[in-house]
């Protein structure tokens, strides 16, 4: 059974694009900064996550 969608959102739902890609770049700034900070904080787990990530990337198929 498909519902039939809404033709007018309601006010509080509305969000440009412009303000969604705003908060994602905010979010993803923050969240490198937390990356960066832990990484320096914890070299050997660090070191740890990129070998790994090396031997998925080699491991890979296309």
């Amino acid at each position: 059974m498909v519902w039939p969608m809404p033709d007018e959102e309601p006010e509080h739902d509305r969000e440009t694009e412009a303000e969604r890609r705003r908060r994602r770049a905010q979010f993803l700034h923050e969240r490198a900064e937390a990356i960066e900070l832990r990484d320096r904080v914890k070299p050997r787990r660090a070191r740890a996550a990129r070998m790994r990530q090396q031997m998925r990337m080699r491991t890979f198929r296309w």
